[in-house]
């Protein structure tokens, strides 16, 4: 019987590195297995070596928290955070053992990674690599980031240990051991995670990490993530899956919504032809097909995507967001709200949440559409908040701000939401993606003008003001995104012009400052866009969804001092 693959023990009948390869031959096999739709057969071939072989042990982890990452299921996400946990430990077995004289040299003089064999290198990428997506599941669990500053010192430890193995291979001491290529892809995966997600957090948060000596490169992260990528390892397709959801998420959820969708579909190109039927990339293909504009096409992906595998059902789930914002842009209410009544009956992610968007759903059908399954709009509305859910003690962003909304409908004689999904499509940056489609954006703003003139028709409420501001807000998305620049700007400025009569709604004004300042950056006005982007970062505070309006402001900032002939920029430092 063979010795544990990686085992130090196991040195007389296999040396280290020969270990090494088998347990990396091993996991690269497991992760085509998850590749390919057979999830519990990669979890099961990696199980039995987890407490003996670091690859194993994280591959394992890893398998978790993508899983977890892709379904946003709190269960998926402490399981994750677990195991991973438990791969730390395992990692830790095989790190080089210091004597206390040691590290007391270490804190002097840097203990010199060139005395460390090829087995103990391996050993530190993976232990920091365990940090780093523990990193990542805490921020998933709270965009507020307090769990991450909180967590400072691991997100330090394995920031300070990416930083030493990259200086490491800059070395012209450094011997290359035998699985060298999976030992750098380990590096740039690092390297260009820290870099990519530090310089996407928002200037106060990076002040509070900064103390302990972060910072981060967007132009070094990406490109290191790229070579990551095109290299032949068992981080490849790590870094091809950070860089999709980059490009198709990041960009849009915490960003202005100018992800590069080519390079996304070049990265997806060779991945969707080894594995045609594996959910994860028809997924991406979906979400690309999406961004294009192309929503019937991107409909086709998803449904493919479900029928791809029956196993990993919260997967599903995943396309039924996608499907319902799909039938949003659309504005086919009933699908959308076919997809919001499943999520709210099959997923743990936000019931408030799901509700919310029913009944949303509910409030934009027709006098002569009957209501599917007999659902009240009114009363889904008012169960919205009894149905708060807090995952690692706090409560999910968007879950707050759909309570904040549906509170009005308390009252014995509730005044209706203008256009609640619409409002919502706009939290989840969706006019940026409609903007691809004259079309959508023309039939949107259609529905914003009869909104709008039965606004005018209603009796006034103390509500009018915010109403009216939500409205002027995504009309003058749609205006900016069919090139009606001068009533865009209006509609824009209407908003920040009223913003002592809004009584609640307190972050349209902020985010009126933001979008208009996006609309001078396509202007090339850039010193006056700095300028509204500066007052949206420094004159507001304790608004809904704040924490996301500070990463866009952040990510626009990022592209108004960037040098206009290729968006790049050199000023600040990087992780090596």
């Amino acid at each position: 019987m063979e010795p544990p693959a990686g085992s130090g023990k196991s040195g007389q009948a296999r040396s280290p590195a020969s270990d090494l390869n088998v347990a990396l031959h091993e996991c690269m096999a497991a992760l085509d297995l998850f590749l390919s739709n057979k999830f519990s057969d990669a979890l099961a071939s990696l199980q039995a070596k987890t407490k003996d072989s670091m690859y194993h042990a994280l591959t394992y982890a890893t398998i978790l928290e993508m899983q977890a990452m892709m379904t946003f299921d709190p269960q998926d996400i402490m399981n994750a955070g677990n195991t991973m946990k438990e791969a730390q430990a395992t990692c830790q077995k095989f790190r080089k053992k210091s004597t206390v004289a040691d590290s007391i040299n270490n804190l002097v003089h840097r203990q010199s990674l060139e005395n460390f064999t090829e087995e103990e290198i391996h050993a530190e990428i993976c232990y920091a690599e365990c940090l780093l997506q523990r990193a990542a599941l805490t921020f998933l669990q709270d965009e507020n980031m307090v769990s991450f500053i909180k967590g400072g010192i691991k997100v330090r430890n394995s920031y300070q240990t990416y930083r030493e193995l990259d200086s490491l291979i800059q070395s012209p001491h450094y011997v290359k051991g035998e699985n060298h290529l999976h030992f750098e892809g380990g590096v740039k995966l690092g390297v260009g995670a820290f870099n990519l997600t530090l310089s996407m957090f928002p200037a106060r948060i990076l002040r509070l990490l900064e103390f302990v000596g972060f910072s981060g490169n967007k132009e070094r992260g990406l490109l290191q993530l790229q070579e990551g990528a095109s290299s032949y390892s068992f981080r490849s397709v790590l870094c091809t899956m950070l860089l999709l959801c980059y490009h198709t998420f990041m960009t849009f959820v915490l960003g202005t919504g100018k992800g590069n969708v080519e390079e996304a579909e070049r990265l997806l190109k060779p991945y969707l032809a080894r594995y045609p039927k594996g959910a994860i990339f028809l997924f991406f293909a979906g979400r690309i097909e999406t961004l294009k504009g192309n929503i019937d096409a991107a409909v086709n992906r998803y449904e493919e995507c479900c029928e791809a595998q029956q196993y990993w059902k919260q997967f599903h789930h995943m396309c039924y967001w996608e499907l319902m914002w799909c039938f949003t842009y659309k504005r086919q209410w009933k699908m959308a709200f076919f997809y919001a009544d499943l999520l709210s009956k099959e997923n743990t992610w936000s019931k408030a949440t799901y509700i919310y968007m029913k009944a949303s759903y509910l409030s934009m059908f027709g006098p002569d559409d009957c209501s599917p399954f007999g659902d009240n709009e009114i009363e889904l509305f008012r169960i919205v908040p009894s149905l708060k859910l807090k995952i690692a003690g706090k409560s999910l962003p968007t879950e707050k701000f759909a309570i904040r909304k549906a509170r009005r409908y308390l009252s014995s004689n509730p005044v209706p939401l203008p256009v609640p999904p619409l409002e919502m499509m706009y939290i989840w940056n969706g006019y940026a993606v409609i903007g691809q489609c004259p079309n959508l954006t023309e039939g949107m703003l259609e529905t914003l003008i009869e909104a709008e003139e039965a606004l005018a028709r209603s009796s006034a409420t103390e509500l009018l003001a915010d109403d009216q501001c939500v409205i002027k807000l995504l009309k003058g998305l749609c205006l900016k995104h069919l090139g009606k620049i001068s009533e865009a700007e209006g509609h824009f400025n209407y908003i920040y012009l009223n913003e002592k009569k809004i009584k609640y709604d307190h972050y349209l004004i902020p985010n009126a400052l933001l979008e208009l300042a996006l609309l001078y950056l396509d202007q090339d006005r850039r010193e006056e866009a700095i300028k509204l982007l500066e007052r949206a970062k420094q004159n507001y505070k304790n608004y809904s969804m704040e924490t996301r309006t500070h990463f866009r402001i952040q990510a626009a900032l990022h592209q108004a001092k960037s040098a206009p002939e290729n968006g790049m920029h050199s000023g600040a430092s990087a992780v090596s």
